[in-house]
């Protein structure tokens, strides 16, 4: 027979921007609740029944907190122990650890009059936009009114399963700078440039760094402004990009995915030999 649940008290601090405020909201919306992550987590522990986070303050959307407060019952299966505050509080950070930071670079190739012109080792390596130079201060300035914390619905895929995913990322890096030939060898074919785009996230939309980059070298052909790359990011409305705005898959590269020093730590050994089904390697981070 399974003993009587064991009460915690937790207490927990968030960054609002992204959550539509700290209260359990449908999973469907763009936005959720902190709450939602929460609970999210402790079913990873694996209770024998289901966890609810009684929230002690309400927080609206993008409202942080640097100590809110919540308390909660945790059933484990019979012959378990209750978990101790230490392994709770493990088990909880374990499961909301931060994301790795990644970096994509999308190459373009300036000076192609006609696709014929790319180097036979660049081809299918990046994209040569047609219609003759990019200007790059102007992708630049437009590279700037995207970075931060956005609402990037006009960048997300406008495909509508697409609409399930919260669209609210933030861009820590989008810089235009020179680039060069795979091969080294670019200096072979005088008046072709490489550029690369480079952009750096914990995460993205579907095809967001393509229609970004598209958007981009639409500003560099003078068909945007870079303003007007603004207007579009606030109406948070895939359709409102210009048809055949997304850039071509194959000058797109995952660069690299940073991970944290506590990743990477060595495990430390938990209060029991396993929690919650967990080895040791996996819980503790």
């Amino acid at each position: 027979m399974a003993g009587a649940p064991a009460r915690y008290l937790v207490f927990f601090q968030y960054f609002g921007t992204r959550y539509s405020g700290v209260m359990e909201t449908k999973s469907d919306q763009a936005l959720v609740g902190v709450q939602n992550y929460l609970e999210k987590a402790a079913e990873q522990l694996k209770p024998s029944a289901p966890i609810k986070f009684h929230i002690s303050s309400r927080t609206d959307s993008g409202v942080h907190a640097l100590a809110n407060a919540a308390h909660l019952d945790i059933q484990r299966a019979p012959g378990r122990a209750p978990f101790t505050g230490p392994q709770l509080l493990h088990g909880l950070n374990h499961f909301l650890k931060p994301e790795p930071i990644r970096t994509y670079i999308y190459r373009l190739l300036l000076g192609c009059a006609h696709r014929s012109q790319i180097p036979v080792f660049e081809q299918d390596l990046c994209w040569a936009p047609p219609g003759g130079p990019l200007d790059i201060p102007a992708m630049r300035a437009a590279a700037r009114l995207l970075l931060g914390t956005h609402d990037f619905s006009t960048f997300r895929s406008p495909r509508p399963e697409a609409a399930a995913q919260s669209p609210v990322r933030t861009l820590q890096l989008l810089q235009l700078q020179p680039g060069h030939g795979l091969l080294g060898q670019h200096h072979l074919h005088r008046g072709l440039e490489f550029w690369e785009v480079k952009v750096k996230s914990k995460s993205f939309l579907y095809r967001q760094v393509r229609r970004m980059v598209g958007a981009l070298v639409a500003v560099g052909q003078g068909r945007l402004a870079p303003g007007q790359l603004q207007q579009l990011l606030e109406l948070r409305d895939p359709r409102a990009l210009p048809p055949h705005a997304t850039a071509p898959p194959e000058g797109l590269f995952l660069h690299s995915v940073e991970y944290s020093p506590t990743d990477l730590a060595p495990p430390s050994a938990p209060a029991e030999e396993e929690l919650c089904g967990l080895s040791r390697k996996e819980f503790i981070t």
